[in-house]
């Protein structure tokens, strides 16, 4: 009799490990929702946040989440090697731009590993950058770019100031910046992966 609830437990305990297993499969991404089940809190404390902040920009909170996730993994404290912070690895100047538009008195980049202030001030960053393409048909891999390397170089990737408009496809080939192209990929990925299921 013992034996038998034994094997029942086992082949219990492996039918829900194939359950799981079979829905980590049919996410899209198995190794990113296994990683939300291990550890729920380090991957959905922040999703309020970021939709409340995303609404107060105009941006859609799977894009800015898809953002947070590329560029510090949910750690509110990353820092980065050329000096960025926080959440969505805010750099000292883009913060500095953020504060004089906002006209923050005495902000102290230090206040960028708060997330708030991080998710503000990056989406803020984000938004402009958006609305900098917004005359391309897909301005999301023009925008991100910019984010990550900067106005000058998504400019350039795009043919110049006097150039003719571009596809997507064809300004993500221009990426000369490995790491860029990458970066711009996985965030869209990644912002896919979040609408394909329905939520953050």
């Amino acid at each position: 009799m013992i034996r038998f609830f034994f094997k029942l437990i086992i082949c219990a305990f492996l039918a829900a490990a194939a359950g799981v297993a079979y829905f980590a499969y049919s996410s899209g991404d198995p190794a990113y929702t296994l990683y939300e089940w291990i550890s729920p809190a380090r991957f959905h404390q922040y999703d309020s946040l970021i939709r409340s902040v995303a609404a107060e920009h105009g941006l859609e909170p799977m894009l800015v989440k898809a953002v947070v996730w590329r560029e510090s993994r949910f750690d509110p404290k990353k820092f980065g090697a050329a000096g960025e912070r926080g959440l969505m690895q805010v750099s000292e100047t883009a913060a500095s731009e953020w504060a004089r538009e906002k006209r923050i008195d005495n902000f102290q980049v230090e206040e960028l590993f708060d997330p708030r202030k991080n998710l503000e001030a990056g989406s803020w960053y984000l938004r402009r950058a958006l609305q900098h393409w917004k005359h391309e048909a897909e301005p999301m891999p023009f925008a991100l770019s910019e984010y990550n390397a900067g106005a000058s170089r998504a400019q350039r990737w795009a043919g110049g100031d006097d150039a003719a408009a571009i596809s997507a496809s064809s300004f993500r080939r221009n990426i000369d910046f490995p790491g860029t192209r990458k970066y711009v990929d996985s965030i869209m990925q990644r912002y896919e992966f979040y609408k394909r299921r329905g939520r953050m």
